[in-house]
């Protein structure tokens, strides 16, 4: 692969880990997001380092960065911004809201009205805000990592289907591994601050351009006709799968090209091969299907009804 796209994955994977103990597969997703100008819907449980991985994230690609943290009262403007009447001027000025950054994190988005999380659908899909009728664009590196709490449901809101599928992959993350915890508790007492990130000596971006130049060279990643069929395959699949109600939509089989190319690059290919379509699908795919209200009560799981999915088409040669 070029040096381009290599020189982007090495320098987050090496600044990301001087903070963040482990999660490699969280590491790897959200540069696949990076990579295809998507976003990402990050799960998991409190104190699994979701906030951190993502300033940390921020420092590492030199980009403006943007929180906020949602709750029941967050309003749209609130996330968007508003026009301001000054009375010295008698003029309006343009208050810009969190969503005006490069990396924006959606702290805990299912703690939000419906209709503030609608604030970010525009944005999301076009890059760019409406307030009173006056288009604002946003940077061309915007991209929304939106955290969420699985096993809190209480004064939450379900994200509807419509602004799930507009986030490229679900990323889970998980406890970290005995050996791995151990690592967080020795940098700890060793020292390490997650509140102190300007001791850690993260290194910027050596050059700025260097993530528009990968990603120019990710869309360049050939995809045979059949790995596109089976792509295809596996979409339709959950359209017809026992155990889903409601399958993934056509820009899911977007999606998932993009996020195969991004993986391939990221694996040092120039080619997508059929095992960087299987080992994305999961995240891609995750949050855009609906399973039956059966196989819910059964205990099936979205990942585990996917890989029957996956294991039933035929794998191209």
């Amino acid at each position: 692969m070029d040096y381009h796209v290599n020189t982007l994955v090495e320098h987050i994977r090496n600044e990301v880990r001087k903070v963040i103990v482990g999660q490699d597969h969280v590491i790897e997703q959200v540069l696949i997001v990076l990579l295809t100008e998507g976003h990402a819907l990050i799960e998991g449980v409190p104190g699994t380092a979701k906030t951190l991985l993502v300033k940390t994230l921020a420092r590492t690609l030199g980009a403006h960065f943007g929180r906020i943290q949602f709750t029941p009262d967050l309003m749209p403007a609130d996330v968007t911004g508003t026009n301001i009447f000054n009375m010295a001027t008698s003029t309006f000025t343009l208050r810009y809201g969190p969503i005006f950054t490069d990396l924006l994190l959606a702290d805990e988005i299912n703690r939000t009205p419906p209709k503030t999380q609608a604030a970010l659908l525009e944005a999301m899909e076009e890059r760019q805000v409406t307030i009173d009728g006056e288009v604002h664009k946003l940077s061309p590196m915007f991209t929304v990592l939106a955290t969420q709490n699985p096993i809190e449901y209480e004064g939450t809101y379900p994200l509807p289907e419509a602004q799930l599928d507009r986030f490229m992959l679900k990323i889970l993350v998980n406890y970290p591994d005995e050996m791995e915890e151990t690592r967080v508790v020795a940098n700890w007492n060793a020292g390490f601050n997650a509140r102190r990130l300007d001791d850690m000596n993260i290194q910027s971006l050596p050059d700025p351009a260097l993530m528009l130049h990968s990603r120019s060279q990710v869309r360049n990643i050939i995809v045979e006709e059949g790995i596109q069929r089976y792509i295809v395959a596996i979409v339709r699949g959950t359209r017809s799968a026992l155990n889903i109600s409601w399958g993934a939509s056509p820009r899911a089989c977007v999606a998932l090209l993009l996020c195969a190319k991004a993986l391939a690059a990221i694996r040092g290919r120039s080619f997508v091969t059929p095992d960087d379509v299987k080992d994305i699908a999961k995240p891609v795919l995750r949050h855009r299907i609906v399973l039956r209200s059966e196989a819910e009560i059964e205990g099936a799981s979205a990942d585990e009804v996917l890989d029957e999915v996956i294991a039933s088409i035929e794998v191209p040669r």
